[in-house]
């Protein structure tokens, strides 16, 4: 299992950002700090896109570095960065745990989760999708179990394996849990290898976040460039003109020149393309 943790500097740093005090490793200290971090840390693909430019050689950003980012530039992740981030501080804050790589549908080992150990309970986190509640994990038994913004069920499919459902959404089928630790050492050798040719996300800008309560996203990908807003399953979409690269860092809140160069590198290579 991991080890990963934060020193006493850093845990007490990122606390302060989140609005969340310390106090005993419990369930509802669990749900506060994962609604503390949907709400102030993205999920953005930005970061990670300048960051390949920038090093000839895989460097994913580890927790040390991700936090430090999230502090004094706003930044946030994908899975394996955010997971292995969060993971290390709820492992500084007391809780017992591991971490999980997963399936979505026929793309195998690429979404992360973590499991925490509560008075016996396993109980699942996911800042890197990220999961809206933390859901319990029972292998005989469908659990449903509501949030702000989603309900989700957790069924049971065969030895170790979790089917983990969402809805209202246009994807009800979030991804396989399959619940087996993962190790440093393999958690981080698929952390790098997701920097490498085939990994995600590198391709284009999208970021989400939790803004005054509202699910919204900016997706790079669809055209012409839109803000969405998500209110219970329904799709509200705000034109973008001018430049949007600034838009998307000013209502993201996160920092300008980051997100300009991550638009700039991206307008590079399509320009590059036969």
């Amino acid at each position: 299992m991991s080890t990963i943790s934060l020193d006493n500097r850093q845990k007490s740093e990122v606390l302060a950002h989140l609005g969340v005090p310390e106090m005993a490793a419990t369930l509802p200290f669990l749900e506060q700090l994962l609604a503390a971090y949907y709400c102030t840390i993205p999920w953005e693909s930005a970061f990670r896109i300048v960051r390949q430019a920038e090093t000839n050689t895989p460097s994913p950003r580890w927790p040390e570095q991700f936090w430090h980012e999230a502090l004094t530039q706003g930044s946030g992740g994908t899975c394996f960065e955010s997971n292995y981030a969060f993971f290390a501080l709820l492992q500084s804050l007391g809780f017992a745990g591991y971490l999980t790589i997963n399936n979505m549908g026929e793309s195998i080992g690429c979404h992360t989760a973590i499991v925490i150990l509560l008075d016996g309970q396993k109980w699942l986190v996911d800042a890197g999708l990220p999961l809206y509640a933390v859901l319990p994990i029972k292998s005989q038994e469908v659990v449903q179990r509501s949030s702000p913004f989603l309900d989700y069920t957790v069924r049971p499919d065969g030895r170790f394996h979790y089917q983990i459902e969402r809805s209202p959404h246009p994807k009800p089928n979030a991804f396989t849990l399959i619940d087996e630790p993962v190790d440093d050492a393999a958690y981080r050798a698929a952390t790098t290898a997701d920097y490498g040719e085939n990994g995600l996300f590198l391709d284009t800008v999208i970021v989400n976040k939790i803004i005054e309560n509202q699910p919204w996203r900016f997706n790079m990908a669809e055209r012409p460039w839109r803000l969405n807003r998500f209110d219970w399953g329904r799709r509200i979409d705000y034109e973008m003109a001018g430049d949007v690269a600034t838009a998307v860092a000013e209502h993201f809140g996160l920092e300008t020149a980051v997100v300009q160069k991550a638009f700039r590198l991206l307008a590079g290579r399509e320009e590059k393309r036969p």
